[in-house]
């Protein structure tokens, strides 16, 4: 089966809102065996509208659209699939009055606007919304026209009969009738493959360094079977995919292809499926033992922020110093002023002494620091902009990395406490193996 989205509504074009929900809704249909073939946005135009909905029938058998039922004007999605279909719009008594019941616990009464969204386009299977006031509608469609199908009773669709579901843009009411309604529903009428994913979180080597070593690798991989490269700052994802009709099959393939995959790979092998490097940082802490803290400069607490993201960091977190200026660095971190004033803070030497001092003063395990140049600005010849030095340490060994490439400042923030995460993992690999740490 195959699907499209379609969002609607101008403050998508203009990008006051970020789309998220053809994201969600993609991450949901992908495992139950739905293939998405396409999205787009369109905004409050009627006619734009009607052409979307055509282009994304001819290219699905499945069209998912969100947004434009509420009740202010500039919500015609209704108007524009009645126009489509060549149906008329009555007043749909039930949805009025699950309306009024809502506003009578408010103590309130139906205002005539509200009243006005009650008209549906005829022949809509109407899904009731839990969350909100506007419902989700459901159509069996042939040919541009509505068909029989359009019944919660009918166990298959009709041949050749496409299905449009209409749902509202607010997300939480978007992904309930996703979950409690349309999704319950798609199963028990379409006959569905399986998909099955893989997932293999890396970091420490880019895309192409991956897919250079995968070259003999992909070559081998069954047609069935697909490997996609998931690159992000600092890590990469490498996602194996199998198609077929036997579900026990498909997985034994995809495990076994895992494990080769891996064995090539093994040394950049961070976590795996959803990890992210927060969580897999988090996860070796605890087994550990260890706690941390951090010495920021140039991320200005973006590594820390990274690491609290996890619930229940408290448990290895300890705390973070952010000294962005040289007196700080001084006396909270008990950087020399001998090493800050003749190769400055951008420095090997200045974030070995920062990760002593953030030991020291955080009283913890297992220190990382980080100092550079994220720009604009305060570049030398000597050190451009992107120019950034990291350490990871305990009280017996220090560990540090540069990196030397310019993204624009707040992409190079992210990639540095990205790489330093990587760097800890490493470290606590290969040194940090309890919380005996010398």
């Amino acid at each position: 089966m195959t699907a499209y989205l379609l969002t609607v509504g101008d403050e998508i074009l203009i990008g006051q809102i970020t789309d998220t929900n053809s994201a969600w809704m993609a991450q949901q249909l992908n495992p139950q065996g739905i293939r998405i073939v396409g999205k787009s946005s369109v905004g409050d135009v009627h006619e734009d509208i009607i052409e979307a909905i055509d282009y994304a029938l001819s290219k699905a058998d499945l069209v998912l659209m969100t947004g434009g039922l509420g009740a202010t004007k500039d919500d015609i999605t209704k108007k524009a699939i009645a126009a489509y279909l060549g149906v008329e719009m009555p007043f749909h008594q039930p949805t009025f009055e699950r309306m009024e019941g809502f506003f009578k616990r408010l103590n309130r009464t139906v205002s005539d606007m509200n009243r006005n969204s009650c008209v549906m386009p005829e022949g809509a299977d109407i899904l009731p919304n839990d969350r909100g006031l506007a419902p989700a509608m459901w159509f069996s469609v042939k040919n541009g026209k509505i068909t029989e199908g359009s019944n919660p009773n009918t166990k298959h669709q009709k041949p050749n009969t496409k299905v449009l579901v209409s749902m509202p843009g607010v997300p939480h009411e978007m992904q309930h009738l996703m979950t409690a309604r349309v999704l319950p529903r798609l199963r028990d009428e379409f006959p569905m493959s399986p998909i099955v994913h893989r997932t293999i979180l890396t970091a420490g080597e880019g895309e192409t360094m991956l897919a250079e070593k995968l070259i003999h690798f992909e070559e081998k991989l069954p047609e069935n079977v697909k490997l996609a490269y998931l690159p992000s700052l600092g890590t990469v994802r490498l996602r194996l995919t199998a198609r077929g009709d036997d579900e026990a099959f498909l997985n034994q393939q995809v495990d076994e292809l895992k494990t080769e995959l891996e064995n090539i790979v093994r040394y950049a092998v961070a976590g795996y499926d959803d990890d992210t490097m927060p969580r897999v940082i988090g996860r070796m802490l605890l087994e550990r033992g260890v706690k941390i803290g951090f010495a920021e400069s140039c991320t200005g607490g973006y590594l820390s922020h990274l690491i609290t993201s996890i619930g229940g960091s408290s448990a290895y977190f300890e705390g973070s110093i952010v000294a962005y200026s040289y007196d700080l660095k001084e006396k909270l971190l008990n950087v020399s002023n001998k090493t800050l004033n003749s190769v400055g803070a951008v420095s090997e030497e200045c974030v070995r002494e920062m990760v002593a001092g953030a030991l020291n003063t955080l009283g913890v395990d297992v220190a990382v620091a980080i100092s550079g140049i994220a720009g604009p600005g305060g570049e030398t010849p000597e050190k451009p902009i992107g120019t950034i030095w990291l350490a990871v340490g305990d009280r017996s060994e220090t560990i540090t990395h540069k990196i030397n490439l310019d993204r624009g400042r707040l992409k190079n923030i992210e990639y540095a406490a990205n790489t330093a995460l990587n760097l800890l993992r490493k470290f606590l690999l290969t040194h940090a193996k309890t919380a005996k740490i010398a």
